[in-house]
């Protein structure tokens, strides 16, 4: 039989659609891919602005440009010729250039061609996870992510979660974080709440929660779409002060800080799917709130993975998660009612995020990824040694 060793070369095409979710994953497997596994790895990205906001050093007026291991092209309607690589991976079902098409068809080797999906942690995902999808003479094959072994996985870096426990028990490294981001390191009484979100109603009735309450409340706001909100229900205050309740607004960070964010909060608010899949790995009790669609289908994935999160929690604990997260998410209910049944529930939260972080830790995405991609080359080597 044929030897068919790991893919060595892997194009990445990202079509960035709204806020940074797209994009985020893309260069997240980019830089996995090439910097632990030593794949040669480009990155195909229509929009420049949007990834430089997540990667500092990255120059939107470059069409073609390295960073951190990745070659990162703009993916402009004027497609240049490009030889296509052994493992093609177009994000989210974005559509590849013809010309990328034609090229890879005329490969006598034919490239490895993968539909990475959205997360989701629906029951039919792990029926449609690896499927074909044949457009002769290619075959495009659907990779979902997901939260069992029947699915892709999350992605997760080598040492992420060494480093996250390395930030946890050294005060120094917490202290450093807090001085980069202009504050001293908050009392040990304070809650700290990460709050990363779309617009959301629910918004003031939180706040008002936290600053009517007896614990200090330090919440720390990625800029963002949430922003205009945040002024407004402070009026024209120059400090985001009310009651128990300081809030301070963060520049837009980089994908490595904003894991330091997490890691330093008790609780994270989250939105869409790429900080969604950050706040698991923290470990830290956190709030999601999913991408709305209009067809209402996000409430189906919103309980779906709300389902599976908190299986193994008392009734107790998953009650106090369906109340706030529905609450966040635009359902019906009162701040102060949900939040004290979540907060009531925090150390058992705790405990369930860490146990859920250790258990997912064991199905990796990229080397999940890289594995399918082995067994596509060898079954098409088998077939053409058959003959």
């Amino acid at each position: 039989m044929t030897n068919n060793p790991m893919p060595r070369s892997c194009d990445i095409f990202c079509n960035v659609i709204d806020n940074y979710g797209d994009i985020g994953v893309s260069w997240r497997l980019a830089r996995q891919l090439a910097n632990e596994f030593g794949l040669d790895v480009r990155l195909f990205v229509d929009d420049l602005q949007s990834f430089a906001k997540l990667c500092l050093e990255a120059d939107a007026a470059l069409d073609v440009q390295n960073r951190r291991g990745v070659e990162v092209r703009l993916w402009s309607e004027n497609f240049p010729e490009a030889s296509p690589a052994s493992l093609v991976i177009d994000a989210f079902g974005c559509a590849l250039p013809e010309s990328y098409l034609a090229a890879m068809a005329q490969q006598d080797l034919k490239p490895v061609w993968i539909n990475l999906e959205y997360l989701s942690a629906e029951a039919w995902v792990e029926g449609c996870h690896k499927l074909p999808s044949p457009r002769p003479p290619l075959t495009r094959y659907f990779f979902f992510p997901g939260f069992t072994r029947k699915t892709g996985g999350l992605l997760l870096e080598r040492d992420l979660l060494a480093r996250r426990d390395a930030f946890l028990s050294d005060p120094v490294q917490q202290r450093a974080f807090w001085q980069s981001a202009g504050m001293q390191m908050p009392a040990a009484d304070t809650l700290k709440i990460s709050l990363f979100s779309y617009e959301n109603d629910a918004l003031p009735g939180l706040f008002d929660v936290w600053a009517d309450g007896e614990q200090p409340v330090l919440c720390l706001v990625p800029e963002g779409r949430i922003l205009p909100q945040v002024r407004q229900y402070f009026g024209d205050d120059a400090i985001y002060s009310r009651g128990n309740l300081q809030v301070r607004v963060l520049p837009f960070v980089e994908q490595e800080r904003y894991d330091e964010l997490l890691w330093a909060c008790d609780i994270n608010f989250v939105r869409g799917e790429d900080s969604c899949v950050r706040a698991q790995w923290a470990g830290k009790p956190f709030v999601w709130q999913i991408y709305p669609q209009q067809d209402k289908v996000h409430w189906e994935k919103l309980q779906a993975f709300l389902d599976v999160y908190s299986a193994k929690s008392s009734p107790e604990a998953r009650a106090a998660l369906q109340q706030l997260w529905q609450l966040w998410n635009g359902g019906a209910g009162q701040a102060a009612h949900a939040w004290q049944a979540f907060d009531n529930r925090c150390d058992e939260l705790n405990l369930l995020a860490k146990v859920w972080a250790r258990e997912l830790s064991a199905n990796n995405l990229a080397l999940n990824l890289l594995d399918f991609s082995q067994e596509i080359g060898t079954m098409r080597a088998f077939k053409i040694d058959g003959q």
